[in-house]
């Protein structure tokens, strides 16, 4: 009982859902979530419902790629059953649909396409190389755009969506070759498989090159004052590290990109912070 419950949680990615709650809420913050405050937390929320629910439907289409490259996922171990995970995902899709029906339009819209993106993702676009990787870059991106559209202002966050997408597009691809051995057994064709591990890498390290030289421009326009320009400047760092690493260990670089997406999310909040004060 004790290893079913943890295995529910590990479907869901406690992690995953708090960082693309915390983005959504970036994207409130900066597009004037003080103005908007119970829209701002509800669309965080949905966020970490529809996060939730996409990983577990995730885990429950991968169930025979994890039993190679992750045994010790819930499925595989006999923590969860497939169908448990189904029902699961389900219960948490029809939460994030019930709040988000509480949104402005503009947000609805986009919950209604991540949704259905989330679903499709891993039964459409999961092994059509660099498709895949898009997909999940999209839906990075857009957590932002959600953020804003929940309290009435997405054009203020656009720039942080591509930025966002960019960086996750290298991240996604770095993760791809980590897991290239299961996925050929699956018979998947992802960008790594198709054009080569150190060629993928190599267009990896190019979407993070364009995400780091493009990535004062909030601080040119005004969005963000100077803090903001230090401190994703050591994001940067981080991240652009991390894709050297991933040419010898893309284990290790997968999970320090976490840690320089994440200090960019830092750097978002504490830029428009410094704005206010």
């Amino acid at each position: 009982m004790h290893d079913t419950a943890r295995g529910v949680l590990e479907l869901a990615r406690p992690g995953n859902c708090v960082a693309a709650g915390v983005l959504t809420g970036t994207g409130a913050f900066v597009a004037g979530a003080d103005a908007a405050v119970v829209p701002a937390a509800v669309a965080t929320v949905v966020t970490a419902f529809a996060v939730a629910a996409g990983n577990a439907i995730n885990d429950y289409f991968d169930r025979e790629i994890d039993a190679i490259n992750r045994p010790d996922r819930p499925i595989p171990r006999g923590a969860v059953s497939a169908r448990g995970a189904l029902a699961v995902s389900a219960a948490w899709f029809a939460a994030a649909v019930a709040l988000a029906a509480l949104l402005p339009p503009l947000a609805i819209a986009i919950a209604a396409v991540n949704l259905t993106a989330l679903v499709t993702y891993t039964t459409v676009f999961k092994g059509t190389p660099g498709l895949g990787n898009a997909l999940v870059s999209y839906l990075v991106g857009s957590t932002f755009l959600f953020g804003g559209a929940a309290v009435g202002r997405p054009g203020d966050v656009i720039a942080l969506a591509l930025l966002a997408g960019l960086s996750t597009f290298a991240r996604e691809v770095i993760k791809d070759v980590e897991d290239v051995v299961g996925d050929r057994e699956e018979g998947l064709s992802t960008l790594p498989i198709a054009i080569g591990e150190r060629r993928a890498l190599w267009v990896a390290t190019a979407s993070l090159v364009v995400a780091v030289a493009a990535s004062p421009l909030p601080y040119l326009s005004g969005t963000f004052g100077g803090v903001y320009l230090l401190i994703v400047a050591v994001a940067d760092a981080v991240m652009l590290y991390a894709c050297y690493e991933s040419f010898s260990d893309p284990t290790a670089a997968q999970q320090r990109f976490k840690y320089g997406t994440l200090l960019a999310a830092v750097a978002f909040v504490v830029g428009r912070a410094a704005l206010l004060i």
